[in-house]
């Protein structure tokens, strides 16, 4: 992997004078070690004298209903403790909206634990088992009868969409609807010359962490429900407690570091599950999800058809923009109607279009249910309306880079909402520095076609404003100068939990190795919020500064009274305090603290930091504040499709980003480079298959993911604006690394064959086809 430096890259002018002692350095992450040698503990990984092994018992039809059911064998298997159903519940359900929320009224959107009558996807859980050993369990399980009668079922969601299609949930099967709407359209599309309209699919994506899911729960001596579990999101311990039936302070949860999430880790997953059988048998139980399991166990991508018709003059200037956008929500609703807001605020791009109207809808069928994944909307939006740029482009006959850059925001300008973001736009800088590093060309040679391809966005990071996010976050500093940072936050791999570590490092003045972070427990740790939409970072590494500054002002204040100089002259560094252009006067660190300790002097910090705080989008214009900010880049690929075969592959990567301000420099490439593996994935080969609603594409054998065979040298080209709201004018990176990827490769295949795939995955078939259908253009 190859990393160019911003200094390599913009001219001197464009330098901040910025230097930092911890920010920005390439420092080894605090979880890195015990994961390269395989000390680090996963949730799988624990395990409590005479706990219980789980299983659950899954429906094998897509839509249906349950009219016997028949549990007596199980329960009589010697070594079965518990087995529960449906009728064994109280009439609960369990949470399914936005997870982490504090004081916003939940969406009426749950979901019936276990199956009680009807069955509504493939896979849906109708019996749990808790018995004396995992074969115990898979045994007992072998041993359930049921008998499903087939229920007509919907599996597509434009047939879902008409008036006499089957109906999932109450009177219609739109779960969601939004609308963006500016300008006036019709003077937009009349005063172009020309009008382009195409359609774009994009698939049901699977999460494929390395890690399962996986948990173990007990009740401890004050009869709290603790439940030891991989997740993104601690703060389900309320709803947790609900669907069960416990006060709150009833239930903890303890986050272990995530082995993989992507956002399916998002929703509750296992933890219900765990917290009745301990309830009802009042030993540890245990449940791990088998690959099989996971696949049908968790929400999936949403599959969209995005229409979009665009007007466009001569000279290469946008007019209009109507967009149509119809989504998969699978058989309940979870976080369809916030993907698709994601998408429909996104749906224009990192573009200036005056005239605009997105429609968008999320529609129940059988399918599995679909809900978080990285790019959450935003990377299904960019899918379309970067292979649109291509196809406007190429129908005026002009530059695909020069067209983009006559129609590029520019910074200060507003978004599709109307909402100006607060930090730079550097999309143009990002897209060129990208397109130049792929160099000269690879020729092609007799079948083989190369092409290339580019893409931009606009990615939203923080969450949605209207839901009045917070964070908190505690430092501390020990009587040896040590430093402590105590956070909710979960980590799920990218060093979440590292970076507030890097943060308080810089802050306090003490190399990071003598930071501890504790981190990921609901009852103990400030509650930081949900590690999701890009948020972590902005969000709680703001608290850990907020906390940080607090410990570091009192510091700072002390010292200035011991040396007899003004504040601003003091200096952390090294674990030294000293005074500026003095060398010679200074002092150990831990030789300050022990003398604020001596005189009470507060030396710990409990900060909280709240986004920004909005009313909802206008209903009927999407008219308003949907996020706090945005990041900009670009990425550029160029690929080689062998024409007789159909096969496609990435010869070279480049992604081009502002993050604002690195933290952590090697996590930052580290994000983009996982990115781009998650993105080539979902362009070229990742494809999940139904048929009426059951899962044809159950594990890894079918299930295609690129391995390092297929990926190329990724290059990172990072740009820091210093403009990002998060800690140090930082941006988040965690999902736009990915998010343009696919479109590069899509508009590079198109590059190389002459004719465009507008359903993805691009398959070897479908290259094929698409060249078999216009011989022509491809020739």
């Amino acid at each position: 992997m190859n990393t160019t430096t911003m200094a390599d890259q913009l001219a001197p002018d464009l330098l901040a004078n910025v230097r930092f002692n911890q920010i920005g350095k390439p420092l080894t992450r605090t979880d890195a070690p015990g994961k390269a040698v395989g000390s680090t503990r996963y949730a799988g990984d624990h395990v409590l004298p005479g706990m219980l092994h789980a299983k659950v018992v899954r429906a094998d039809l897509a839509s249906a209903r349950l009219v016997r059911l028949d549990v007596s064998a199980a329960r009589a298997l010697p070594g079965v403790v518990c087995v529960l159903t449906g009728a064994d519940l109280p009439d609960r359900m369990a949470a399914t909206d936005i997870p982490g929320q504090t004081g916003r009224k939940r969406l009426s959107t749950d979901q019936q634990i276990l199956v009680k009558e009807r069955v509504r996807y493939y896979g849906e859980p109708i019996v749990l088992i808790a018995a004396e050993t995992q074969d115990i369990a898979e045994q007992a399980a072998r041993l359930v009868e049921f008998t499903l009668e087939p229920v007509p079922g919907v599996y597509d969601p434009e047939r879902a969409l008409e008036p006499d299609a089957p109906r999932l949930h109450g009177d219609s099967n739109v779960v969601a609807e939004h609308k963006i709407r500016k300008g006036d359209l019709d003077a937009g599309f009349a005063a172009a010359d020309m009008i382009v309209e195409r359609v774009y699919r994009t698939p049901f994506q699977e999460h494929a962490f390395l890690e399962p899911e996986a948990g173990l729960a007990w009740i401890d001596e004050n009869d709290v429900i603790n439940i030891r579990v991989c997740t993104q999101v601690i703060e389900h311990f309320r709803a947790i407690a609900d669907a069960v039936g416990v006060s709150h302070n009833r239930v903890r949860i303890l986050g272990s570091l995530v082995g993989g999430g992507f956002g399916g880790k998002e929703d509750i997953t296992v933890e219900v599950y765990l917290a009745l059988l301990a309830l009802r048998t009042r030993r540890p139980v245990r449940l791990e999800y088998s690959r099989e399991d996971s696949f049908v166990g968790h929400g999936k991508r949403h599959p969209f058809k995005l229409t979009y018709r665009t007007g466009v003059t001569r000279d290469g200037r946008i007019t209009a923009l109507d967009v149509r956008v119809i989504a998969d929500a699978g058989a309940y609703v979870y976080l369809s109607p916030y993907v698709l807001l994601y998408c429909a605020v996104a749906a224009p791009g990192p573009y200036r279009i005056d005239n605009l109207n997105v429609h968008g809808q999320a529609v129940a069928t059988n399918n599995m249910y679909t809900s978080a994944f990285r790019g959450f909307g935003g990377l299904q939006a960019c899918a379309a309306y970067e292979q649109q740029m291509d196809e406007v482009a190429r129908a005026i006959g002009m530059d695909r880079l020069e067209f983009r850059r006559r129609n590029y925001l520019k910074t200060g300008e507003p978004i599709s909402t109307g909402f100006v973001p607060p930090s730079a736009i550097w999309t143009e800088r990002c897209a060129d520095m990208a397109w130049a590093a792929l160099g000269e060309p690879t020729p092609s040679k007799g079948p083989i076609r190369i092409g290339r391809g580019i893409a931009a966005y606009l990615q939203s990071y923080g969450r949605l404003t209207f839901l009045h996010d917070t964070s908190e976050a505690w430092v501390g500093v020990e009587m040896d100068g040590t430093v402590v940072v105590r956070s909710g936050v979960t980590d799920i791999g990218a060093g979440q939990a590292s970076a507030l570590g890097q943060i308080a490092a810089e802050l306090i003045g003490v190399p990071l190795e003598r930071v501890v972070i504790y981190n990921s427990d609901s009852a103990v740790t400030p509650l930081a919020g949900t590690t999701t939409a890009t948020r972590a970072l902005y969000m709680t590494g703001n608290a850990t500064r907020l906390a940080a500054e607090g410990v570091r002002r009192r510091l700072v204040a002390r010292a200035a009274q011991h040396f007899d100089v003004a504040p601003e002259r003091i200096v952390l560094a090294d674990g030294t305090v000293s005074v500026l252009d003095a060398p010679g006067r200074s002092m150990g660190l831990v030789d300050l603290v022990r003398i604020c300790a001596s005189e009470g002097v507060h030396r710990s910090e409990l900060a909280i930091f709240r986004a920004p705080f909005s009313d909802p989008l206008d209903p009927e214009t999407g008219q308003g504040q949907a996020h706090p900010d945005y990041t900009f880049g670009a990425h550029a690929v160029e690929v080689s499709v062998d024409t007789e075969t159909g096969e496609v592959r990435v010869l070279k990567s480049i992604g081009a980003h502002d993050v604002g301000q690195c933290i952590n420099r090697a996590a930052v490439e580290g994000q983009i480079q996982g990115g781009v593996q998650n993105g080539q994935g979902y362009a070229l080969s990742e494809e999940m298959l139904y048929d009426e609603g059951r899962l044809t594409t159950p594990s890894f054998s079918e299930y295609l993911m690129p391995t390092s065979m297929d990926m190329p040298r990724v290059e990172t080209i990072l740009l820091e604006s210093r403009s990002g709201i998060g800690p140090f004018g930082a941006k988040g990176i965690g999902e736009p690394g990915m998010t343009p990827v696919a479109p590069a490769i899509a508009n590079a295949v198109a590059d190389a064959i002459g004719v465009r795939v507008f359903e993805m995955p691009i398959t070897p078939e479908r290259v094929i086809a698409a060249l078999a259908a216009a011989p022509r253009r491809a020739a």
